[in-house]
């Protein structure tokens, strides 16, 4: 009589039921390793299903369990909110967080105290909390913790804001109590040498909305992920994206969206433009659909522009649906050039082509801008597509 022996525990694998010791790599984001131990994690090779896509070289330094730099960032806080500190242990801290990878891990373990900004019950922020986070240089490493938890149908709009340069691993916690309204902002104008890992990680509770948004411009490789639980009754997720990827530059996101509760509604759209040799975008899309999320309603997209030669796209959605009790879900990716026709009927109304080809772009990004809902924030950031687009063509 033969005897099988469980296969080894493989962080990110499973045992293989055709042998003894083999293992199988986790494909599936809810089943993903998460541990609060940096020690627990593997070292990114590039082969895992979290990494194939990511250019694990360029991250090496936040593969390092070592404390940051003094004054590496200098963190402020502006706006209608003061900020406190949360210690390791210290609620609300770790109620809906746990790293999926090492440099998480890394974050999590390293930020001996978190900044935390609370909206309170029943408060209408009538301005944006703005944290401000600015890199002092390319060589120096960097970790947070960032825990923004909105009370009980609070209003609030939170944005992250990253300049100058930083080797930066950055956790974001966000808690969206009963009937709460929160739209965070992260916005990524690096330096052109800055390297930024950060994995976002929300719990949506009934009837509350959160609106999520990244923006991703600067920066030499930039990977924000978010994953946004839908737990409670009526609850609903908006997940929006913009990244404008030059030569050399990899922008990415992977994005997990886990409808939880009843009667959730999900909305993802992501949007890119890449121009120059070696622009690199990466979007993932996981939307997981669970056995008691009866009624839901749910869709993921993601469309990018490539302008020039040797820009490359890279999109990948995913569906689990666990309940055949929904309203609907679907899901769409598309990367192309520019439509031949949209710039021969500009051109045929005599806008030359350089002005078409801005027409087309802006239309293009604008409907990711548009939802920013802060004016002086999206006035920005049509600035600075506009200063991406006046690049290209002095190239």
């Amino acid at each position: 009589m033969s005897s099988v022996t469980s296969a080894p525990t493989v962080p990110g694998a499973k045992g293989h039921s055709d042998g003894a010791g083999a293992f199988v790599p986790v494909q599936t984001r809810s089943e993903r390793f998460r541990s609060y131990d940096p020690a627990a994690f593997e070292k990114p090779t590039g082969r895992e299903v979290n990494w194939k896509h990511t250019p694990v070289d360029r991250f090496a330094r936040l593969f390092v369990d070592e404390a940051g730099d003094e004054a590496a960032v200098a963190v402020s806080v502006t706006g209608p909110l003061a900020a406190a500190g949360l210690q390791i242990g210290a609620a609300p801290r770790g109620e809906v967080f746990t790293p999926e990878d090492l440099p998480a891990a890394i974050a999590w373990s390293r930020s001996a105290e978190a900044l935390y900004l609370s909206i309170p019950a029943d408060a209408e922020l009538d301005e944006p909390v703005v944290v401000e986070v600015v890199g002092a240089g390319a060589d120096l490493l960097a970790h947070s913790h960032l825990v923004i938890e909105a009370g009980v149908n609070s209003r609030s709009t939170v944005v992250l804001r990253h300049v100058g340069s930083a080797q930066f691993a950055q956790n974001v916690e966000i808690i969206v109590r009963d009937g709460a309204h929160l739209e965070v902002i992260s916005v990524q104008q690096w330096d052109d040498d800055a390297v930024h890992a950060a994995s976002h990680q929300a719990r949506v509770s009934r009837d509350a909305t959160l609106r999520h948004i990244v923006v991703s411009f600067g920066g030499a490789v930039v990977r924000v992920n978010p994953n946004v639980e839908l737990a409670g009754t009526g609850s609903r997720g908006e997940l929006y994206g913009l990244s404008y990827s030059d030569s050399g530059q990899h922008l990415e996101s992977q994005v997990y969206l886990f409808h939880k509760g009843a009667e959730t509604t999900g909305d993802v759209l992501y949007k890119g433009a890449l121009q120059g040799e070696g622009a690199r975008s990466v979007w993932v899309g996981d939307v997981l659909i669970g056995p008691d999320a009866v009624g839901t309603d749910s869709y993921e997209a993601n469309r990018n522009l490539v302008l020039t030669d040797g820009a490359r796209a890279e999109s990948t959605p995913n569906l689990e649906i666990e309940t055949g009790d929904i309203r609907g879900a679907g899901h769409a990716s598309a990367t192309g050039r520019f439509d031949d026709e949209q710039l021969f009927y500009l051109q045929a109304r005599g806008i030359p082509e350089e002005e078409a080809r801005r027409m087309v772009v802006l239309g293009f990004l604008a409907e990711i801008v548009q939802k920013v809902g802060v004016p002086s924030l999206e006035q920005e950031l049509f600035a600075a597509i506009e200063s991406e687009l006046e690049l290209e063509v002095t190239r």
